[in-house]
């Protein structure tokens, strides 16, 4: 939600997505406050019509709503003292009173009657008897009229169902979900939306990777770059190696994109049952553009200045590497954030791995230095294949084939691979990059399953599983029996229920704070 819009856009938008969930009951307190009575009529009108068409339940405490709005309800529930005063249609709530003695002036408005009537200071003025035969009705005395003499009028007119009748007469209706390709499109839009919105971060992004690569360009100027000996290639390898780790380090930023959207997203699952692949999946479809440019932004700028391998084969297959490593490192990093679902736990986890993936990577530890027990640290780290194809993709070159005896290696470029501890065959290429490219989609996968299992870490009021809870109204049986009107019984199987321990507190103004503070100085 953008900071800086008003309260009556607030309730606007709270009602709003409260009313896109899958629930059938709907339970809402004064919803009037902070809105004009046109904009109450348009929301009461709009949930009238859905109450119509989807066999929704809905009740709603109003204060003093004006005609046009009270002559949308069905029904009428006037609590007076925590006693049902009235229960019925909205149209027959002044002929109980008007039984009683109590009559609706003409013009009146029928809310404010209704509220009155019940008062001991105004109950006199709606009194059509002779007033001095008048005396005042207490809020019981109406309360036992209603429930012994008008209750019983109500049900036998047909005008109150009883709820065993209304079950048996029923059929449970559910709303036909979206499509996948339906959902696909609202959360493809949304994404796009989010882009746009998000647009000033990924300009700071652009600037820095820009940044970054004139720097490091300056620091491997190619006039400073030889190709003689192993000594030169050595620093060839520390430029590779800078680039997968800022292009790693460059992914990062997806934890912070990815918490922002899990909120939203948790709720979206609860009360419309969202699938995971919804969040992720445009998520991954517009990163792949992104992640295009950056990296092909950073390799523009370093690989000529640089000096790397002056073949635009080389140039792409460079390109290539970069690319799918980030795309890797978005990846894990989604799936990082899915499983730790909070911003504290996703950036230990993130550095954690990174670390682990680095110290593995060969590096800074060689393949060959490494304990035999953890060699699958290095086998397992998508660190270990970019690095290892970007140096096959530079070091097989031509310019790297001087002759060079070191081992089984013939060439400077053979013997530097030998001496890190790389593979040498050039076939592995192609084996590293699409290991780096699995490594993503498992990573994407295993993300969608995190979404569509685990729970969210901020506790809810009501936790209740959208899908579960349309089966179970599939499926329940209800299991009623015949209703009998009898004197002072409800029309419907009452459900009690207690709270305990409820505390109810109104925080104390300004204002009167600084009194209290002042008197207390005194």
């Amino acid at each position: 939600m953008r900071r800086g819009i008003s309260g009556g856009q607030k309730k606007r938008l709270t009602i709003g997505e409260m009313l896109v969930g899958l629930a059938k009951c709907f339970f809402m307190d004064d919803i009037s406050t902070g809105l004009d009575s046109s904009t109450t009529y348009e929301i009461i009108k709009v949930i009238q019509q859905m109450a119509h068409l989807l066999d929704l339940t809905v009740v709603i405490s109003l204060l003093q709503p004006p005609p046009e709005t009270l002559e949308l309800f069905d029904d009428i529930v006037l609590l007076c003292e925590g006693q049902i005063v009235y229960l019925g249609p909205r149209e027959n709530a002044t002929d109980f009173f008007e039984i009683m003695g109590f009559k609706c002036p003409y013009r009146k408005n029928i809310a404010d009657f209704l509220q009155e009537v019940t008062s001991k200071m105004d109950q006199k003025q709606y009194w059509i008897g002779d007033q001095h035969r008048y005396h005042y009705h207490s809020i019981e005395n109406f309360a036992e009229s209603f429930r012994s003499s008008y209750l019983p009028r109500l049900v036998q007119d047909k005008l109150l169902v009883p709820n065993s009748s209304r079950v048996k007469s029923a059929e449970v209706k559910t709303r036909l979900g979206m499509s996948r390709w339906n959902i696909f499109k609202a959360c493809f839009s949304r994404e796009v939306l989010l882009l746009k919105r998000n647009s000033p971060i990924h300009i700071f992004t652009t600037v820095q990777i820009t940044i970054l690569a004139l720097v490091i360009s300056t620091i491997f100027l190619r006039t400073n770059m030889n190709h003689k000996s192993v000594l030169d290639a050595n620093k060839y390898v520390g430029a590779l190696f800078i680039a997968v780790m800022l292009v790693n380090f460059n992914g990062m930023i997806e934890i912070a994109m990815t918490i922002k959207r899990l909120p939203t997203f948790y709720k979206q699952r609860e009360l419309l049952a969202l699938p995971g692949w919804a969040l992720l999946t445009p998520n991954f479809l517009l990163s792949i553009p992104i992640s295009l440019m950056q990296t092909g932004l950073w390799t523009s700028l370093t690989y000529y200045m640089i000096s790397y391998a002056p073949s635009f084969i080389r140039f792409m297959k460079h390109f290539l590497v970069l690319f799918s490593m980030h795309q890797t490192s978005m990846g894990m990093c989604r799936l990082l954030v899915a499983m730790a679902r909070t911003l504290v736990m996703a950036n230990v986890l993130a550095t954690t791995t990174l670390i682990a993936i680095f110290i593995f990577g060969g590096i800074v530890i060689s393949k060959d230095d490494l304990k035999q027990w953890l060699q699958w640290g290095y086998w397992t780290s998508p660190f270990t294949y970019a690095q290892n194809a970007i140096s096959l993709n530079e070091f097989l070159g031509e310019r790297w084939a001087t002759e060079f005896h070191y081992e089984n290696a013939n060439t400077i470029g053979e013997a530097i691979l030998k001496i890190r501890g790389f593979l040498t065959e050039s076939h592995w290429y192609w084996i590293c990059v699409g290991i780096l490219f699995g490594f993503a989609l498992v990573f994407n996968v295993l993300s969608i399953f995190a979404l569509e299992f685990l729970n969210s870490p901020h506790k809810r009021n009501v936790h209740t599983d959208a899908t579960d809870t349309m089966m179970e109204c599939e499926n329940k049986i209800v299991e009623t029996q015949d209703a009998s009107i009898l004197q002072g019984v409800l029309p419907f199987q009452p459900l009690p229920f207690a709270f305990n321990a409820i505390n109810y507190s109104v925080n104390m103004p300004w204002s009167n704070r600084e009194k209290t503070s002042a008197t207390t100085r005194c």
